[in-house]
């Protein structure tokens, strides 16, 4: 049998946390799938947590690529919002087991948010907050203001991202060809409203 890497492990794990959430997923379900046994995977990662958190680590990982230099940044805060959250979209589509994980993180993680010992998307939803606070029609937004405006664009974003199978189900593959043929221009229409309206007054 050709060795597993580790990222056919997070491979693996990613899709299993998605389809399941991180209470319908056992480190056995998971070994069972890689061809391991479960002390195998086990010695790799320690216990299921520690797995948990290396997938949303390597989801944070994705999320900082899409970084824009902070010089480009300072120069053009309007641009670098517009192709921040177009490149979020393109990501979303490309990995769209990660979108439903980090749905389920928001629906199921009631348990562990008191415990939680390191928030792994917190560094990219404070860049979410920065670049929203740097828009012209935006300076003197409160973090809690430029959060919500971003959570509306990350919302329509990861929603739409893992829709296509019901979608495809109820409509047909052609109209969902040509709805995302419309969603890239349409979500550039909303970035650009949040960017030109600014904060409710």
């Amino acid at each position: 049998m050709a060795r597993v890497t580790r990222e056919e492990y997070l491979d693996t794990a990613e899709k299993l946390f998605a389809e399941r959430g991180f209470y319908g997923v056992s480190i056995a379900a998971i070994a069972d799938q890689l061809g391991l046994t479960k002390q195998a995977l086990l010695h790799h990662f320690g216990s299921k947590e520690k797995l948990y958190g290396e997938v949303l680590g390597r989801i944070s990982t994705r999320f900082e690529a899409l970084s824009v230099p902070p010089e480009d940044a300072a120069r053009d805060p309007a641009a670098t919002v517009r192709v921040f959250f177009l490149d979020l979209h393109t990501t979303a589509r490309n990995h769209p087991d990660q979108s439903r994980l980090l749905m389920r993180e928001l629906l199921d993680n009631n348990q562990r948010a008191g415990s939680a010992g390191k928030w792994y998307l917190r560094p990219f939803l404070e860049r979410v907050i920065r670049m929203i606070q740097a828009l012209p029609a935006w300076r003197g937004a409160s973090d809690a203001q430029a959060l919500a405006a971003g959570y509306q664009l990350l919302g329509a974003i990861n929603y739409y991202s893992i829709s296509e199978p019901t979608l495809t189900g109820i409509f047909g593959e052609d109209a969902c060809h040509t709805l995302d043929t419309q969603f890239a221009p349409q979500l550039g229409a909303l970035i650009n409203s949040v960017i030109e309206t600014g904060m409710p007054r």
